[in-house]
């Protein structure tokens, strides 16, 4: 069996680092077949993912993800490109909350 491990910083907040943990298990469901299921906690969530071949858990905290999974026999063989896919994506909806800030409007006249 393959494990992955990926674990990003931030600082969001847990209501906002919510949102992104259910846009990313809503990615997953679509893009991966996942099957999802989101443990609201006090002070963490737990998203819990599951498909033929791979089981794992987000946790979801005020300032930080921890993604585990084990990836079985079959997948296993694709691990690296698996790890890039995930990583992409949550990076990908981090990347759209701490970027650039708003254009300014330019005032008609």
């Amino acid at each position: 069996m393959a494990n992955i491990k990926i674990h990003r910083d931030h600082a969001l907040g847990l209501q906002r680092a919510r949102e992104i943990a259910w846009a990313w298990a809503e990615q997953a469901e679509a893009k991966f077949e996942m099957e999802c299921t989101v443990l609201e906690g006090k002070t963490s969530d737990t998203v819990e993912f599951t498909r033929s071949g791979v089981k794992g858990q987000l946790i979801v905290a005020a300032d930080h993800f921890d993604l585990s999974a084990k990836l079985g026999l079959l997948l296993g063989a694709f691990k690296g490109q698996i790890e890039g896919e995930i990583a992409k994506a949550l990076d990908a909806l981090l990347a759209g909350e701490g970027g650039k800030p708003a254009a300014k409007k330019k005032k008609a006249g």
